[in-house]
């Protein structure tokens, strides 16, 4: 029997945000206290990524010790160096004899566009983030790396609508398996269990829902720049024992979840990522981890919309039903 949990119920990890409201970003860390095997799949054409070759089988490295999430473009990559900073000096880290090194992956997503360009994630951040991680119920919406998310991009941003982040788990046994997401796709995301749209670019009318595929075959001969760099970035987390050749292949599994609810996903203008992360010790079947981390992932990209509110002038998803159920008694249509 499957149950829902919240992703900060994983055991072996703790989740902290840090955001600036007023200038539309912010950032998102997983810490592992005591280190995790880990794996990443990147599917989109456009990523920015710190520490993702590491994470390949082959090499030396065997645990990370953080993902961060974070905005504004590859300057937000800097935030990463916060959470190196309160790792170390909490003597986490890759042993070196002088120090420990702490190993911290991170990716970032693209909202420039939203609020103040000229604010972006940085090493403050990173490491206020870090203070605030803890093992508390997580928040959805506009927090963390999802602050400036939007989606629905494909007409140019001021017909964008607001995304954010979202989170979900599910337990089957002592089995654990979450993901956290920050959604910040070019197309429409689709909720998989009812095929309703439930985000994606607004209509002239600014309340009805264009459809991105149908506008990029309009325009397939287009091969202009939509602001490359939307990205959608995630991190799965499990209490299974893994290894990193298995939470490569976990990460790969997972982005079945963004297939499911992103309509495209995956474009060149977008640099799909997710990380993977094991920090336990249950036995499990590399299967069943992989289609309970798609299913979580699936649940978390709708929780980052639905959970997603209206900022700086984007509209939300429940700016768009409050419209419509108001047009509808208008109209005296039940």
């Amino acid at each position: 029997m499957i149950t829902q949990i919240d992703f900060s119920e994983i055991e072996g990890i703790r989740v902290g945000h840090a955001q600036n409201l007023a200038a539309a970003t912010g950032c998102t860390v997983v810490i592992c206290d005591n280190g995790a095997t880990a794996g990443v799949d990147v599917r989109g054409g456009a990523p920015g990524t710190r520490e993702t070759d590491l994470l390949n089988p082959v090499n030396l490295v065997q645990q990370i010790h953080a993902v961060m999430l974070a905005g504004g473009s590859a300057f937000g990559l800097d935030a990463a160096a916060g959470v190196v900073q309160y790792l170390e000096e909490r003597h986490i880290g890759f042993d070196v004899q002088v120090t420990c090194v702490p190993i911290v992956c991170a990716a970032v997503l693209f909202d420039l566009t939203v609020g103040d360009w000229r604010i972006r994630p940085d090493k403050e951040m990173g490491y206020l983030a870090c203070l605030n991680a803890g093992n508390g119920l997580l928040r959805h919406g506009n927090v963390g790396a999802g602050t400036g998310a939007s989606v629905g991009k494909i007409l140019g941003p001021q017909r964008s609508m607001k995304s954010g982040l979202g989170s979900c788990a599910f337990q089957a046994g002592n089995l654990k398996v979450g993901a956290l997401v920050a959604v910040n796709c070019l197309g429409d995301v689709v909720d998989p269990l009812t095929g309703e749209k439930i985000a994606g670019p607004l209509e002239e009318d600014m309340q009805t829902l264009a459809n991105t595929e149908d506008i990029m075959l309009q325009r397939y001969a287009d091969t202009s720049n939509l602001f490359s760099g939307n990205t959608t970035i995630g991190v799965v987390a499990t209490n299974a024992l893994l290894t990193k050749s298995q939470a490569t292949k976990l990460a790969s599994m997972s982005q079945n979840g963004y297939a499911r609810t992103m309509r495209p996903a995956h474009t060149m203008y977008d640099g799909d990522t997710i990380f993977a992360v094991s920090a336990g010790s249950v036995a499990a079947d590399l299967s069943v981890v992989g289609f309970l981390a798609a299913r979580a992932m699936e649940r978390a990209v709708i929780a980052a919309v639905k959970g997603a509110e209206s900022l700086c002038g984007l509209k939300c998803r429940s700016d768009i039903v409050a419209e419509s159920a108001s047009a509808d008694r208008e109209t005296g249509v039940v």
